[in-house]
């Protein structure tokens, strides 16, 4: 734990509580030193983005009476027992994560724990270099059947918005999309987080909320949807919780005598915004200036005029 905990993301990268279980099927000098590397490879196969590989090794030592000292190499259980230390060391190719060390004898030399530091440096980087053989970064994204936490941080002021009275809009994403969520306000902040075993049912949540929370721009292209026709034009709700009007002039380059047959309640149109007012804060949209604009398209293309009659 303390060699893997050093490489994990931050909270906000990674908002996940982790379990590593490691199964032993044979212990010689060092099981934890075999959890750590699977572990390590583990975390990258599972996609949580560690900041570097970890591995780790034990090291030995056997001495005798008159000083004469030999440091091993990734011990066996025989030489855990009867040898004089058992020296673990993890880390990754910057440096060291940790260590543990258990004693027989009454004290090391520098010598000797220069040497076994070396001697663990060389092992920890071929092993390693093993490692890496197998997956040698974190995977792009998470296993598809894990389940996946994201945050969003909106404005404190959208948190009513995203919650809708009574709950209503948050209750219904929830149920459209498939997702768990919840919000708080920390730090004059709205903390969003979005829980849910379905990856594309957390896009849509988030395509949503982005969506409430989004202030609309002029000359923007948005997909709307037609919620009520009159005659001199019909409302779009072009974002969430906000209509603009689409006048009748601003849907053709044809002059248009009346709004009969055009569109149907319910219809999507693509529209673009095309002006904001200062004193109502209405918005007005347009589908023709998304139009080839004709060559011969009078200057007032669009706007209503009595019909002829035909003979």
């Amino acid at each position: 734990m303390r060699s893997l905990r050093k490489v994990l993301p931050s909270e906000s990268e990674c908002p996940y509580t982790i379990r590593v279980v490691s199964d032993i099927l044979e212990s010689n000098g060092s099981s934890s030193m075999a959890t750590v590397c699977a572990g390590t490879l583990a975390l990258m196969d599972a996609g949580v983005k560690i900041v570097r590989p970890v591995s780790g090794i034990a090291m030995g030592l056997i001495m005798d009476k008159k000083g004469r000292f030999a440091v091993l190499s990734d011990i066996l259980g025989d030489e855990d027992h009867l040898g004089d230390m058992d020296f673990k060391v993890t880390g990754t190719s910057k440096g060291i994560c940790a260590c543990q060390m258990d004693l027989k004898v009454q004290g090391l030399s520098f010598d000797i724990m220069l040497k076994a530091l070396n001697q663990a440096k060389e092992g920890r980087m071929h092993i390693l270099g093993e490692m890496m053989k197998t997956i040698s970064e974190p995977r792009e994204d998470y296993k598809p059947h894990a389940p996946r936490i994201e945050k969003l941080i909106i404005a404190k002021e959208f948190i009513g918005a995203v919650i809708g009275p009574g709950g209503k809009v948050i209750q219904e994403m929830q149920r459209e999309t498939n997702t768990t969520i919840s919000i708080e306000e920390v730090n004059n902040e709205g903390i969003i987080e979005i829980a849910s075993s379905d990856k594309s049912g957390i896009e849509a949540a988030k395509a949503r909320i982005r969506a409430i929370v989004a202030i609309p721009e002029i000359g923007e292209v948005y997909e709307g949807k037609v919620k009520n026709i009159m005659d001199f034009g019909a409302f779009v709700e072009f974002m969430p919780g906000k209509d603009g009007l689409l006048h009748i002039s601003e849907i053709t380059w044809d002059r248009l005598d009346t709004m009969k047959g055009v569109f149907n309640e319910g219809d999507k149109v693509k529209v673009k915004l095309i002006d904001i007012d200062k004193k109502t804060g209405k918005y007005r949209l347009s589908l023709k200036v998304l139009l080839p604009k004709p060559d011969n398209a009078p200057a007032d293309a669009g706007r209503p005029q009595r019909r002829q009659p035909t003979a």
